[in-house]
């Protein structure tokens, strides 16, 4: 199972809408089979499927219980082959119970609960908070490869400096196979200048690997998390929709 942590410490530059979208083609479009952690508090993905819940385990149990069956708190989506694993506002308590429990490894947790179902999947993509805390630090050690999804504004770049020091320092220290496999541009809009020139400057100051494929701003994208459908099913004809294709086509290709 190949697992992917799609972060950055910036909110707004669709982190969930990737996640979920990327999820989606990998299973509907390739045949993977294909679990997706939400392991944001807000639950953002797991509002997006339906399956945001006080009732039912997540990624908080992950954290916290010692002897977890993973298999068990995984749900089914509507969509065949993609399987969740949900969050809520209880991921933050658990944060900070692994913080206080120095009784077994903190950094590992997610790690050694995704190793029970990676023969059930052939990729899971992590939808990880804009924050580094205890649970994204476990998302780092328990990921092959890192996606950063990036809007192009001063604040949005700022932020890439401080977590690709963040993707190093867990490389060196925890996980020495992560890969941080690239930035890619998304509500890109090639008629603004603006854009254009945060594209330049990206490949112009080359510290950060860019992905070739950027998604492009499009009207269909917000109805469609209203409808909670992925862009695929919502609008397949739209920028966005063959933008998100690409992307993955590009990532399945390195």
């Amino acid at each position: 199972m190949k697992t992917i942590s799609i972060i950055n410490l910036k909110g707004g530059v669709a982190k969930t809408t990737s996640s979920v979208n990327m999820a989606h083609i990998l299973s509907a479009v390739h045949g993977k089979k294909v679990l997706l952690v939400d392991n944001d508090k807000q639950g953002n993905a797991s509002k997006f499927f339906n399956r945001h819940s006080y009732e039912e385990a997540g990624v908080a149990e992950v954290m916290t219980d010692r002897n977890i069956d993973t298999a068990a708190v995984i749900q089914h989506t509507d969509y065949e082959g993609l399987d969740i694993i949900t969050a809520n506002m209880n991921l933050s308590t658990a944060n900070l119970q692994v913080m206080l429990d120095q009784s077994r490894p903190q950094q590992t947790r997610f790690k050694r609960a995704l190793q029970q179902v990676a023969g059930n999947y052939d990729f899971c993509i992590i939808d990880n908070a804009p924050d580094i805390n205890i649970s994204t630090i476990n998302a780092l050690v328990a990921s092959d490869d890192v996606l950063v999804p990036i809007t192009i504004d001063d604040f949005s770049l700022d932020g890439l400096e401080e977590l690709t020091e963040q993707i190093e320092n867990a490389r060196e220290e925890l996980n020495q196979a992560l890969c941080f496999r690239g930035c890619f541009i998304t509500q890109y809009d090639r008629l603004n200048e603006a854009d254009q020139q945060g594209e330049e400057y990206l490949k112009v100051c080359n510290k950060y690997p860019l992905f070739e494929t950027h998604i492009r701003r499009t009207a269909k994208m917000k109805p469609c998390t209203f409808e909670r459908k992925p862009i695929l099913i919502y609008s397949s004809r739209c920028g966005a929709a063959q933008d998100y294709k690409k992307l993955v086509e590009e990532y399945l290709k390195m």
